[in-house]
């Protein structure tokens, strides 16, 4: 195993999971919220508010939950197609109850407000990549059938899949966007705006032993999975909320999905990037299932 038992219940503490994002202590407000600074240091590590419209493949997650009789958002995701989100595996993977809650989602898109009054979208099939196990041995990745197609606009639009030939480098920009926490304790806050950061790239060698170095762990077999890439830097990244999230770059004037945050170490409070799912080891299957189930 790639790592021992006491280290990996220590990662599984501070992982990055879907259900991670706490709801708010009170009911959803039932008016739009007025509009956040664009500066406000809320959400994501690091962040900063999203304008409207710049980042159109975000979408929000939602579960219903009966002690706030509201759609509450549970994790990110992106839509790579008008009728289908890319999202993180390992929510659905670690309860198996895709067949039975499916109907009991929601998708929330076009808007950098979480609860700003716009029509949930509904889920007909969850797909799991069926090589998962747990995020930390990789394929973590699922992707959302919505049951009817968005309507494409300057608020919703597919983001890019990366062709198997690009070459992506340290030097990108890349931005990672979410409605996560801005701190390990500290949960999103009223009006629940997008946040968005730009992070940087870690080279592959150097972030498999900074977390080696971190777990102290000689184990064999690699900490990273050859299918994940690492991103961000301390004090800039995800956090518990954030996951399933869309990392993407510029190539050539167009935005890119990199990756979907998958998991970390401590919402960015210590020099370690956090780990997601590379988008391009798995594009051929992505692609694969939107023409096998349109």
């Amino acid at each position: 195993p790639p790592l021992l038992p006491l280290q990996m219940l220590w990662l599984l503490f501070l992982s990055l999971p879907c259900l991670g994002a706490s709801p708010h202590p009170r009911p959803l407000p039932i008016v739009p919220p007025a509009p956040a600074p664009e500066r406000e240091l809320v959400g994501i590590v690091g962040g900063h508010s999203a304008p409207q419209g710049k980042w159109p493949w975000q979408v929000s997650l939602r579960v219903y939950l009966y002690r706030w009789a509201s759609w509450v958002h549970i994790c990110g995701g992106s839509l790579v197609h008008p009728q289908w989100v890319l999202t993180a595996a390992h929510y659905w993977g670690s309860l198996g109850v895709v067949p039975l809650t499916k109907r009991a989602y929601r998708i929330h898109a076009g808007n950098v407000y979480l609860y700003g009054g716009r029509t949930l979208l509904n889920v007909s099939r969850v797909i799991v990549h069926p090589n998962y196990i747990t995020a930390f041995l990789g394929f973590d990745l699922a992707l959302l059938k919505l049951a009817t197609p968005v309507r494409m606009s300057s608020r919703t639009r597919p983001v890019t899949l990366p062709l198997q030939s690009l070459d992506f480098s340290l030097e990108d920009e890349c931005w990672l966007t979410g409605w996560g926490r801005g701190f390990y304790f500290e949960p999103l806050s009223p009006p629940y705006r997008l946040q968005q950061v730009q992070i940087p790239l870690e080279e592959e060698g150097a972030c498999e032993q900074g977390y080696r170095r971190f777990l102290h762990t000689r184990a064999n077999g690699k900490v990273i999975p050859e299918d994940m890439l690492c991103a961000g830097t301390q004090g800039r990244g995800p956090c518990m909320g954030d996951s399933g999230g869309p990392l993407v770059c510029k190539k050539k004037g167009t935005w890119v999905q990199v990756g979907v945050v998958s998991w970390g170490i401590g919402c960015s409070m210590y020099e370690l990037p956090a780990v997601f799912t590379n988008v391009q080891s798995h594009v051929d299957w992505i692609r694969q299932q939107l023409r096998r189930r349109r």
